[in-house]
């Protein structure tokens, strides 16, 4: 009970990943309406649309599967490791992207207030969450928390003023009308313009995937609740900013102050003090966006590392809870980022937009799998399949009308993404690479002795498989030998039936037969029954009497009709 009392409450979840989202309110409405004009709330009504189908997919998955890792855990059940490490990799830009534009943008807004260096300014201010993130993620939510709060009131003063202008008669809507005609010509026609305004706005839900990253630190029922807080908040304030800065502000005006909408609009509305409330939030909520993704890159790389996608020397943890390597490198490579481009973010921006939307994709296509190849595992919530298509189907689009935007945004996308692929599968394939080196240094003797060594102990690692026929035992080899680097395997057999013996029987013959047929023959196969049922108890039992950590123990899948959850088992791994 005493660790229950860290995990975060529905107030400072919401916060951590609001203050990601709800920060698209300062930009968002500049993007939809240069696009598409007047129709600019339809469309940002229509992104929150697509946000309610997401709603959906994420609620069934992680409500199924509470790990940490979003779509890179819920590929890794549905998939392989191979292919999840690419949501993660693709999760991982993502962040960086996210990081680095949010704090480089706070700091110039900052700079419309006050004198300050741009490219050191957001070293500094990445290095200060850096450090707030290590002294706990409670200490951080808390922060989190301060912003949101201020975030939301000063959008809900926005609205307030918008309205009070709009009832005084001071509009500009209907010369807006005249100014849209010229930006849906440019687009290619209505529903060319529509179509690139979608895709560019869907920058706006953005954040929307980070409460997935960090669902282990959640008190039990608030990932649901967080999912729908924020699609709430996008999809009520959005619009009605984009229809208040339509109304205060003549898209020409719109277009010169895209960097700074909302300080813009909001002088409009209410003069220098309105403004700098603003600036002030957008400084706030940015920084909070950077929280973010500090607070949601630690949950996914220590999820990563325990499955040995990356180097386990990430996953130290301090008295605090916080993982301070995987913050310190995380803060390492932005710096030497916007240090390399010299604050030129334009190949980040690119980055951004193909990383989240290709996340979304994943997410939303790794719920199909689920659905198609666990279709009996245990869930509180079904996404309609019909939702689910519609999400993915729209995320696609908005990959595809990005890239129409600008195709330098790909190229920027496969920049960061290919060398960091490359080296998460030397990390995954190591035992390959080990085995490739051993060959050619036969003649080296001192050099074949280390490489020897490291792969001794590479393969000794244990594994555990829960298994329940013999018709499942080549399935599940089969699994190890594509995605683990371990040849220790320990099959565990539990009481489930009045054949279990039998069973249990059928699978101790048929071992042995595997590998005088040369099936797996490096495997050291080791097959232990449990008199009992399958279940928590006898996970823990056997983690403890096997030393081995908990998602090295691999599992068919939860049905409904065990009296258990999945987190109730602490993080084992759907194989089957």
């Amino acid at each position: 009970m005493a660790r229950q009392q860290h995990k975060l409450s529905q107030l400072a979840a919401t916060a951590v990943c609001g203050n990601d989202i709800l920060s698209s309110a300062l930009y968002v409405s500049g993007i939809a309406i240069l696009f598409a004009g007047i129709w600019a709330p339809l469309v940002l009504l229509g992104i929150g649309v697509v946000l309610y189908c997401y709603k959906a997919v994420y609620t069934e998955v992680v409500e199924a599967l509470p790990i940490n890792g979003g779509a890179y855990n819920c590929l890794l059940n549905a998939t392989s490791k191979t292919v999840a490490s690419i949501a993660g990799i693709t999760t991982f830009l993502s962040y960086v992207a996210t990081a680095v534009i949010s704090a480089t943008v706070a700091i110039q807004y900052l700079a419309t207030l006050v004198t300050v260096p741009i490219i050191a300014g957001t070293v500094v201010l990445l290095g200060l969450f850096a450090l707030l993130v290590i002294s706990g993620t409670k200490d951080s939510a808390t922060v989190a928390t301060v912003i949101f709060v201020f975030h939301i009131a000063t959008l809900t003063l926005f609205v307030i003023l918008g309205g009070v202008t709009a009832f005084k008669g001071v509009s500009y809507f209907a010369e807006n009308i005249g100014h849209t005609s010229a930006l849906i010509a440019r687009g290619g026609g209505l529903f060319g313009a529509l179509f690139l305004a979608f895709s560019a706005s869907l920058l706006g839900v953005s954040g929307f995937e980070s409460s997935a990253n960090f669902v282990e630190e959640q008190q039990p029922g608030v990932f649901r609740k967080t999912l729908r807080n924020m699609l709430i908040g996008v999809a009520i304030f959005n619009p009605l900013i984009t229809l208040i800065v339509l109304n205060s502000m003549p898209i020409p005006a719109i277009a010169g102050a895209k960097d700074f909408l909302l300080s813009a609009a909001a002088f409009s509305l209410g003069g220098v003090w309105f403004k700098t409330i603003v600036v002030v939030d957008a400084f706030l909520v940015l920084s909070g966006a950077v929280l973010t993704a500090y607070v949601g890159v630690s949950g996914l790389l220590n999820r990563m590392s325990s499955d040995d996608c990356l180097p386990q020397f990430l996953r130290k943890k301090n008295s605090r809870g916080s993982y301070p390597r995987i913050i310190l490198v995380f803060f390492s490579l932005c710096s030497s980022i916007l240090l390399i481009t010299g604050g030129n973010l334009l190949s980040l921006a690119g980055v951004y937009t193909i990383a989240f939307l290709s996340v979304m994709s994943m997410f939303a296509a790794g719920n199909l799998i689920l659905k198609e190849y666990r279709p009996d595992l245990k869930r509180t919530f079904h996404a309609p399949t019909v939702l689910v298509v519609t999400a993915l189907v729209a995320t696609i689009f908005g990959i595809i009308g990005n890239i129409r935007i600008d195709s330098q945004n790909l190229t920027y996308f496969e920049w960061y993404f290919v060398p960091a692929l490359v080296l998460m599968l030397l990390v995954i394939y190591q035992d390959r690479v080990m085995q490739i080196a051993l060959r050619l240094t036969k003649g080296i003797p001192l050099f074949h002795g280390w490489v020897q060594d490291r792969f001794t102990e590479l393969s000794s690692g244990k594994l555990v498989a829960f298994v329940r026929e013999a018709n499942n035992l080549y399935p599940i080899l089969e699994y190890i030998e594509r995605n683990e680097t371990s040849w220790n395997i320990t099959l565990v057999h539990c009481k489930n039936r009045s054949d279990s013996q039998k069973k249990f029987h059928e699978i101790k013959e048929i071992i042995p037969q595997l590998q005088r047929a040369g099936v797996f023959p490096h495997f050291i196969i080791d097959l232990i029954h449990k008199n009992v049922t399958f279940g928590p108890e006898v996970v823990n039992e056997v983690a403890k009497e096997l030393k081995v950590k908990k998602n090295k123990i691999f599992i068919g899948s939860i049905h409904h009709f065990h009296e258990f959850n999945y987190d109730d088992l602490g993080g084992v791994r759907i194989i089957l």
